[in-house]
């Protein structure tokens, strides 16, 4: 079990959160994580990717110039793979790039990559009703107060959608807010800091903890 401070919108001491998720084993969890990790990654790609090869290339059904007599190399179709137009050798064609891992071993790569970030994570208090209008410039402020670099790359966690908090935070460039029911490996390990409102821990422990 983990506790996290809560910090108010001042930046100061609210409470406490406890966090209580199973993790993988010290000598398996590198190997879980990253497989989960190549998963997402490889099942967000479209793979419409797509070359033609020589038969599938307009024209050159006819022969460009006679077999001997030109002194130069004998050729059969203008669509070779060696010409300028031609198809392509071994190009890529449409695949699916996605990865199957069973949902036990994606829960457990996922809580084992969040309780990784607890030391890089800091709990607040709900604060969209901080925020009757969307400002971008008192978002930042707060985050300056709960301690976090303006320079940082920061994953904002929050319980349920409030609309002047999204619209305070869309115009920060290194500020990617999500649900926690959309918590995901990538944008867990890719951060530099992690903000998590008192709802959205409360969430995580409700779909991940050990009674789920």
């Amino acid at each position: 079990m983990v506790n996290c401070v809560i910090h108010d919108w001042q930046g100061q001491e609210a409470g406490q959160a406890s966090l209580d998720l199973k993790t993988a084993k010290e000598e398996n969890a590198a190997h879980i994580v990253h497989r989960a990790l190549v998963r997402q990654q490889a099942n967000e790609r479209q793979g419409t990717a797509s070359t033609k090869t020589r038969a599938e290339v307009r024209g050159g059904g006819r022969k460009p110039w006679r077999q001997k007599g030109t002194g130069r190399a004998r050729a059969g179709s203008i669509r070779s793979p060696l010409w300028r137009g031609g198809g392509v050798s071994f190009g890529p064609k449409p695949r699916d790039y996605s990865i199957k891992m069973n949902r036990k071993e994606r829960r457990l790569a996922l809580t084992t990559a969040f309780t990784s970030r607890v030391d890089d994570m800091i709990v607040v208090a709900e604060f969209g009703d901080k925020l009757p209008q969307p400002k971008t410039k008192e978002l930042l402020a707060a985050l300056s107060r709960w301690g976090i670099d303006a320079s940082a790359k920061v994953l904002l966690i929050v319980g349920e959608k409030h609309e002047t908090v999204y619209r305070s935070a869309r115009n920060i460039a290194k500020v990617k807010l999500i649900l926690a029911s959309n918590l995901n490996l990538f944008d867990i390990l890719t951060a530099d800091k992690i903000v998590a409102t008192e709802s959205a821990i409360a969430k995580i422990q409700e779909v991940f903890g050990e009674q789920a």
